[in-house]
This record gives structure tokens, sequence and C-alpha cells, in this order.
């Protein structure tokens, strides 16, 4: 079977409900986005010690912020009663570090993308909700930019002075003047932009009048905050993690269910690792869904095409779509 590959221009004004976003999006922002994983990211360049690859294996993980909020906590508990172990300090401290300069050599700086940030504020402001499956810092980035332009339109992501809201569907209601039109933003799998503290409160870092960035880096290097992303492993273990944190628990019980008759997905691969987001958008009351493709790519297609009736349903109208085209993403319409 041939799919048709449409211009999104040709399809936009079908699909204005949800976007769910993946590591295509940031990839399509800055190339650095491409890297296959941070733990691998880590290995080739030498930053995990022998002992730490084992934590790793131990815990049968990939995932940098579960293997760090282990032994965070383990380095934490012993400081209160007063146990020592410097191996536990030294495996926190270690990990910690690996993480801050696997990110730190990865991230783009603010500047260096700015100018992408118009053309995708506009096409993020067609949709209801968005949804990141990605942890930098783009999206959010691109909705703090938009915010500042008072063009009638605001992205609300749902925190008040550093706390999530849990009566986030209120943020749907305009509350200003200025505030015509909103668009609800949402990370199933965490940012960089999130943390929890000692006591396992989870908010959203601040960078003042500084760099975001490296004000999350020296909030890390700090021991205070660990930060509250996903970053991988099998899609079980990444919905206990999820389990893990109020926010993200929020978010996959109650935002995902509720994304509306259609939704977009820009950029994401639909790998066997995240089909548990799949699962909770079944139980919406989508009927079309709208996949973005990069070039002619029919296999592609082929296999989401299965994958979206194996998990979300056979009755689901798919439309596949240029990611280059115009008005999609950062491609300027």
């Amino acid at each position: 079977m041939t799919y048709i590959i449409e211009k999104w221009s040709d399809i936009s004004d079908r699909f204005d409900g949800s976007l769910l976003l993946g590591n295509g999006a940031s990839i399509g922002i800055d190339g650095s986005f491409s890297y296959s994983s941070l733990k691998q990211h880590a290995i080739d360049n030498g930053l995990l010690t022998h002992h730490v690859e084992q934590l790793f294996s131990h815990f049968e993980t990939d995932d940098f912020e579960l293997i760090l909020r282990l032994v965070w906590q383990a380095n934490r508990v012993n400081l209160a009663l007063k146990i020592a172990d410097n191996a536990t300090r030294s495996a926190y401290e270690h990990v910690r570090e690996c993480l801050i300069q696997a990110v730190r050599s990865i991230h783009p700086e603010y500047h260096a993308v700015e100018e992408q940030f118009s053309d995708i504020a506009t096409f993020l402001s067609s949709f209801k909700t968005v949804l990141s499956l990605n942890y930098d810092l783009s999206l959010y980035w691109v909705i703090m930019y938009a915010n500042r332009e008072f063009n009638g339109h605001s992205f609300k992501d749902c925190f008040l002075h550093g706390e999530f809201d849990e009566d986030w569907q209120r943020f749907r209601e305009s509350i200003s003047r200025w505030d015509r039109r909103n668009t609800l933003v949402f990370y199933p799998h965490g940012s960089l932009v999130l943390a929890r503290n000692v006591v396992e409160e989870e908010i959203k870092l601040e960078a003042g009048s500084g760099d975001l960035l490296r004000a999350i880096l020296r909030q890390w290097e700090s021991g205070n905050y660990i930060p509250l992303f996903v970053s991988e492993g099998t899609s079980s273990q990444k919905v206990k993690a999820i389990h893990n944190s109020h926010y993200l628990n929020t978010v996959y019980r109650e935002v995902l269910p509720k994304v509306g008759n259609n939704i977009t997905i820009y950029g994401w691969g639909f790998g066997e690792h995240d089909v548990h987001i799949l699962s909770r958008i079944a139980e919406s009351n989508v009927t079309r869904i709208a996949v973005s493709v990069f070039g002619e790519d029919q296999s592609y297609c082929t296999r989401v095409h299965q994958i979206i009736r194996d998990y979300v349903g056979n009755d689901i109208e798919v439309v596949f779509f240029d990611c280059a085209s115009q008005g999609a993403w950062n491609n300027a319409a």
C-alpha cells in the first residue's frame, strides 16, 4: 500500500486539538539533539566509571534520572543517620557530574536557536494542548518567548509559583483581556526545567534574570535538587518512573486521556519504549491522527499505521504529512 504524504497546510484545519512532540522536533531545531541516549553519550565520551556502569546494570535501567535519584536518596539517608559511606557519596557525585557534563555538551545555547521560536510558536498556537516527550529546554524557551509577545495567545504549563496546580483544567479559561486564547503545555516524561528537592517536592526551576540552562545545572551542582525527567528505558520501566512522580502521573492519568478527538504527532519514532503513551491516548475520544513523515518514507508509514491500529484502534483515521512542509513546526508558512 502506498500512503499519501500531505502538506501540513492542506490538513491543518482538521487538526487543532492536541500536539504530541517527539525527539525529531528537537532535532529539527538543532542537530545536537540527535544523540542516541544520554547514557551512551556519557560512555562514548569516557564520563562513566566502571562502578557507576555497574549501578545501571544492577538496576537494569538506562535512565540517568533514576540512578541519580537512588544514590542521592541513599546519600541523604546516610548523612541523616551519620553513617560514614564514602562510596555512596562518591557514586552520587559522579553520576551527577556525568549528567551535568552530558547535558552541557549536548544542549544548544538559547541564542543559537532563538530565531526559530516565532515560527514554532505560530505552529503551536493552533493547538489546544501540547505534550512534549522531550526533556530539553527548547519547548519551554519557545513558550516563554511567545508569552512575552503579548499577542493575545498564552501558553500555560499549569505551574503557579513553581508548583503544579492540581486543577489544571481551569487554565483553559481566559483570565485577562490579554489572554484571549490559550494552549496548555505538558511534559509526560518530564523536563530539565522540573526538579525534585530533598523531601521529594516537585517544582519548576526559575532562572531569574539569568541563563536558564546554567541556572538549572547550578541547582543540580548544589545537591539540593535533582532533575525530574524520564530519559531512557523500556516502556514498562518508564511507566514505573512515571508512577513515582506526582506531576508525571497526573499527566499520564488525567491529561493524555483528554487529548480530544484529534491529535497531531510530530517528530516521534513510535518506538516500543513509548507505547505506554499510545495506550493512554487510546483511552481518549480521538478519531483521527496526523503523523509527520520525514521525506517519503513509506516503510515508516506502514509501521506507524499498524502500531496505531494495534494500540489505539482499528477505526482511527490516520493522515500523514511532510514534516518539512510550510507551516509545520519551524518551517515558515
